[in-house]
Parts: C-alpha cells; sequence; structure tokens
C-alpha cells in the first residue's frame, strides 16, 4: 500500500493558475483548455484562494451554450470577480504530507483539489483524480 508516500510523488507541479486580476472568462478558458476543474488563485505569488468549475456553473445559473455549441454565456461573469467566486478559506497540504493525510483531508471535508505549498510558495496540487491513478497503478 502507498499510503505513507509523500504527496510531491503525484501532484501536478506543472501548475496552471489564475491572477486575482484575471477575468472569469479567463478561468473558464483555462479549465476548458486544460480539461481541469481546479484552479490556484495566487496574489504576489502567494495563493490566496481557489477557484472550480463548480464555483463557475454556480454564479451563472446554467451551462448555457451558443448556437455553435461551443462557448458558455458569459454575460454573468462579467458581474463579478475572481475573488468574489473562489474560496478564500484555502485548505492547503506541503510536498511532504503522506497520501494517507491527502486522502483523509478530501474525505474529512469533501475537497476535491488541494494546493501544495513549501515554504509559502505554491509548488504543486493534488486532486482526487491524482489519487485514483496512483492507486490504480499499486
Amino acid at each position: 500500500m502507498k499510503k505513507n508516500v509523500p504527496i510531491s510523488e503525484i501532484m501536478t507541479k506543472n501548475i496552471v493558475k489564475l491572477k486575482l486580476s484575471d477575468e472569469l472568462t479567463t478561468a473558464e478558458s483555462l479549465f476548458k483548455k486544460n480539461h481541469i476543474r481546479h484552479l490556484p488563485v495566487v496574489d504576489k505569488g502567494h495563493i490566496v484562494g481557489m477557484l472550480s468549475y463548480t464555483d463557475l456553473l454556480r454564479i451563472s445559473f446554467a451551462d448555457a451554450v451558443d448556437e455553435d455549441g461551443e462557448g458558455v454565456e458569459t454575460t454573468v461573469y462579467d458581474m463579478f470577480t475572481i475573488e468574489q467566486v473562489m474560496t478564500k478559506k484555502v485548505v492547503s497540504v506541503n510536498s511532504k504530507t503522506t497520501l494517507e493525510e491527502v486522502g483523509n483531508i478530501f474525505l474529512t471535508h469533501e475537497f476535491h483539489a488541494l494546493p501544495v505549498v513549501d515554504d509559502d510558495a505554491l509548488v504543486g496540487i493534488v486532486t482526487t483524480t491524482d489519487m485514483i491513478r496512483c492507486f490504480l497503478k499499486d
């Protein structure tokens, strides 16, 4: 069993992230382009929030697409900032946190992604999908 393996072995190190100054349309574009569902939000190099694709869906009332089936109606995005929509109370782990500890955090808090922070710097992100892949390889 891999439960004592540090999260650094499975976390995503090439992090797609947002700045507080980014628009929600930028977030939506990053979600779709990168096939991801969680984006850390940084300000001056420090993590200040997490934005999930579900957060965007909550404010858009519905995933309304235009005639070509591609674009989401973004008018509602202009009414909010990333800071207004993101989760501000971010729970993070460090790169030495074990898979078992991360799994327990996911179960206890019903999170699906956690930023990985070492010495106040964002170094990765770990998701429930990363955990499932790891355990399926075992």
